[in-house]
């Protein structure tokens, strides 16, 4: 029964199995409520085959235009416009943009099984304390504001705790770092960035760079062959100067010599014939003498001018060396930039892993720091509402002294907190679990009444035959009869699904169920049951 009013007041079908079985699965489910600022009910249907909820007539339309037109108007929303139009109409809620949610404060005024018992102040087991606060919050009155940002600074907590245990893994370490490392890294980037950035502001586009550097090469080929050239004359100017050295007139005296030394007596023919060989060899001897010479001079005449061509062509090539030094071509001025991009980018990312580092090692004392201020607030905001919380208290005292009358001291206490807003929800108690669950019950019967007083909550209250679990008889029975005495006095409606033999136990100790029990009566048989199956 429980599930079904979820699932009619739009839960979705994933929070439980019960509407995967088959048996249901054809099955169309209606509801008939009342409706804020209607006079007529609204008729809900739902099927777990359709995704669509019918509505008629169809109050998720806002304007007047559109509630004179769907007064006569019926059809099918989608499951987020139904949510949203409970948050509007039943719970008051601002704008969808409201930290608030609806299906959740719908959750404390319909418990879901024990699931939904573990705690007066939560709605399901692995529902966050700040989760619940926003919403209970909201209901009670109090500052929403003040909640979420209990509930931010949790997630901020929770993510840093996260990141922390993260840095001392040895890969994941390497995403964030350590603010002293990063700090190093960051100045080499920087300083390796500035110097790519002034090569890039110095750089002179050439047009003719290719041509240039092709004029360029030339000329150093050029250069080197003069050299070569230089290296083979001064080879051979140094061979012809050694040749010129060793050109001498022979000596005829060796001749005469040898005459008297054979007794032999040289006659004038043949000092005339000697004369002639020796002019001779004078002739051939200044000859090449002269011939060295001139071709010294042809080779000191080429070397001086090459010299004279190879400072001209160096000349050149300073120039052009120069003009590519300070410039080139455009492609090599885009893989510059190209590279000073990549730099660019690289210290970017560095400085946020710095960033994140430093707000990771700083996040503790800034959230520390945050919270205290958080409680401060809260502190001012809960003195300021005093009245809400007195009245809140005053219900939650009324209700638990008709279960215990003066034996017990009960209390709903809202104090300030560093991570919540703290709700203690308070019975003198023995520890059982049928004082825990009337302790729960005191708790939703005051928050329904506070919030339904100030429209911040629907007209009703669902419990389940769980909450009485363990409870005495005596308790039990003061339970009913103070649920229909409230519901009579406030103008709502609570609603209890309870097996027969505890209404019987009920009964005995003087509530009277005339007027309270609703058909159809279930039975454990195997073919009774909500739906004639066991689920």
């Amino acid at each position: 029964m429980v599930e079904l009013l979820h699932f009619l007041l739009g839960a979705t079908t994933q929070r439980t199995s019960v509407w995967a079985h088959k048996a249901l699965t054809r099955h169309t489910f209606e509801l008939l409520m009342d409706w804020p600022g209607r006079h007529d009910l609204v008729k809900i249907r739902r099927g777990p085959a359709n995704p669509k909820v019918f509505l008629q007539p169809d109050v998720t339309r806002r304007s007047r235009e559109e509630q004179l037109w769907a007064d006569e108007f019926a059809g099918d929303v989608s499951l987020k416009e139904w949510q949203w139009a409970i948050e509007r109409d039943l719970y008051r809620v601002p704008s969808p943009e409201s930290p608030v949610s609806g299906r959740t404060m719908l959750s404390f005024a319909i418990r879901r099984g024990l699931d939904g018992l573990l705690s007066p102040i939560a709605s399901h087991a692995r529902q966050s304390a700040q989760d619940a606060m926003v919403n209970l919050s909201h209901l009670f009155g109090l500052d929403v504001g003040l909640a979420e940002q209990y509930r931010t600074l949790a997630t901020q907590d929770s993510t840093r705790r996260k990141l922390v245990q993260a840095t001392k893994d040895p890969v994941w370490g390497k995403i964030v770092g350590r603010s002293a490392e990063l700090r190093g890294e960051i100045g080499a980037v920087e300083q390796r960035v500035r110097e790519l950035q002034e090569q890039v502001k110095e750089f002179r586009v050439l047009p003719e760079y290719e041509n240039i550097r092709a004029e360029a090469d030339e000329l150093e080929q050029e250069i080197r062959r003069l050299r070569d050239q230089d290296t083979v004359d001064r080879h051979n100017l140094l061979e012809m100067r050694e040749a010129t050295a060793d050109v001498a007139e022979p000596d005829g005296r060796y001749l005469e010599e040898a005459y008297e030394q054979l007794g032999v007596l040289m006659g004038q023919e043949v000092r005339r014939r000697f004369e002639d060989v020796r002019a001779f060899h004078q002739t051939v001897v200044r000859n090449r003498e002269r011939q060295l010479r001139d071709e010294v001079a042809r080779v000191e005449e080429r070397l001086a001018e090459r010299a004279g061509e190879r400072e001209r062509l160096g000349e050149r090539q300073s120039a052009l060396l120069t003009m590519l030094s300070e410039g080139g071509a455009l492609d090599a001025l885009t893989a510059l930039q190209h590279v000073l991009a990549q730099e660019q980018a690289r210290l970017e990312a560095l400085r946020h892993r710095f960033q994140a580092a430093q707000t990771l090692e700083a996040s503790r004392r800034e959230i520390e720091g945050k919270r205290i201020e958080l409680e401060t607030a809260t502190a001012e905001d809960l003195e300021y509402r005093a009245s809400l919380t007195y009245e809140a208290n005053r219900l939650f005292n009324v209700y638990a002294r008709r279960l215990y009358s003066d034996a017990r001291t009960p209390y709903l206490a809202f104090n300030p907190g560093k991570q919540k807003i703290q709700i203690e929800a308070h019975i003198d108690t023995d520890s059982s679990r049928g004082v825990h669950n009337m302790v729960i019950f005191c708790f939703d019967l005051a928050l329904a009444v506070i919030a339904h007083r100030d429209r911040r909550g629907p007209d009703f209250l669902v419990h389940d035959s769980h909450l009485y679990d363990g409870v005495d008889a005596r308790q039990l029975a003061a339970a009913l009869a103070l649920g229909a005495e409230v519901a009579e006095e406030e103008g709502m409606q609570y609603i209890v699904t309870m097996n027969s033999d505890d209404l019987t136990k009920a009964e005995s100790e003087g509530f009277s169920p005339a007027g309270h029990v609703l058909e159809p009566h279930l039975t454990d048989q195997p073919d009774g049951g909500l739906f004639g199956f066991r689920f």
